[in-house]
């Protein structure tokens, strides 16, 4: 779940601050639900998370400011660092 939001966070924070990603976040996202998600309710479960991570940054950040680049660095890596748990983890 936290995933899902870091996610949202990077989907509108990559372009906010000059990356030229497009739908690139948001297709990761579909991703994780393609090899994640079994049912519906957890499905609508992982894009709130996303659409939190989402909202929460778009209500407070019109424009790339210090404390968003801040912001933006520590979800990649957070990000990074459940990616890299999640895999250590599982593909044994």
């Amino acid at each position: 779940m936290r995933l899902s939001e870091i996610l949202g966070a990077l989907h509108y924070l990559r372009p906010l601050c000059g990356a030229a990603d497009g739908t690139l976040w948001r297709d990761q996202m579909r991703s994780l639900l393609e090899a994640e998600v079994r049912d519906d309710a957890r499905s609508r479960r992982f894009i709130e998370r996303f659409n939190q991570g989402y909202r929460g940054f778009s209500s407070v950040y019109r424009q790339c400011t210090p404390a968003a680049e801040t912001a933006l660095a520590r979800y990649v890596e957070e990000g990074g660092a459940l990616i890299r748990n999640v895999t250590t983890r599982y593909n044994r």
